[in-house]
């Protein structure tokens, strides 16, 4: 099995190297990763310059641009064959509800699926404790999953894993996407200058974390595996507008 990695955390966070740890017993591992943090890159694609890609003194390689760029360019002309699965994390912190459209981890498991890959995006709910090796271990355990049964080509699955020792975890729950209150205001601050400068603020909290949800599953010990779609299209509100333009 030849497994692709990458991240948006850049080539060289922790998460990454566990995960790349947890993944070569299980086959051929290529990691090409961000050369720098991409975090909330989302699906972006570098179309205004040229890529360099280099590569680390462990083996990894490293691509100065996002998520995206990196899993695109290994499918596409950096390795000589085609990934039989694609996973991208570990990140440090959830990838649930709304954060889904903003993460570069889960972008760059979308270009995989959009590419004809089966792709897994992992992603570890941290308080602050780290449990990298329990997420590393639920990635190998998907990843084995996989190679006794393998996936549909057309699957996307992001995957958030309680920050706890893996004994701990209750097992898997196939959940639905939860969601949030909006974000935080923007914190106003001064640069050096004087001149005005905004960060973006927080995310808000969980208004929809309700029995079925990947927040609910993750605050009750459960790994959650959500299967996601790219198709936006909202199909209830074809007929509406065809009737609102005479169509």
């Amino acid at each position: 099995m030849h497994i692709l990695l990458s991240n948006d955390d850049g080539y060289f966070s922790t998460g990454l190297s566990a995960l790349a740890e947890a993944m070569a017993p299980l086959g051929n591992v290529t990691v090409v990763a961000p050369d720098a943090e991409k975090s909330g890159a989302s699906n972006s694609l570098t179309l205004d310059r040229p890529l360099m890609v280099r590569r680390a003194p462990n083996g990894f390689y490293h691509v100065n641009g996002t998520p995206t760029d990196c899993v695109h360019m290994a499918v596409t002309g950096l390795l000589d064959l085609t990934p039989d699965v694609i996973v991208s994390g570990i990140n440090h912190g959830a990838n649930m509800g709304d954060d889904t459209i903003y993460s570069g981890t889960v972008a760059a498991a979308t270009e995989g699926y959009l590419l004809g890959i089966p792709s897994i995006a992992v992603s570890l709910v941290s308080d602050g404790q780290g449990h990298f090796e329990t997420a590393a271990r639920v990635a190998s355990e998907l990843v084995r999953q996989v190679q006794r049964k393998p996936l549909p080509q057309a699957t996307l699955l992001n995957v958030n894993v309680p920050d706890m020792p893996f004994e701990q975890i209750r097992g898997f729950k196939i959940t639905r996407l939860g969601r949030r209150h909006k974000a935080e205001p923007v914190i106003k601050s001064v640069n050096p200058r004087g001149d005005p400068v905004y960060w973006v603020g927080a995310a808000g909290p969980a208004a929809d974390a309700g029995e079925g949800t990947d927040f609910d599953a993750v605050a009750n010990g459960w790994v959650s595996v959500t299967p996601l779609q790219v198709d936006l299209t909202h199909f209830q509100q074809l007929e509406p507008l065809q009737r609102w333009l005479g169509a």
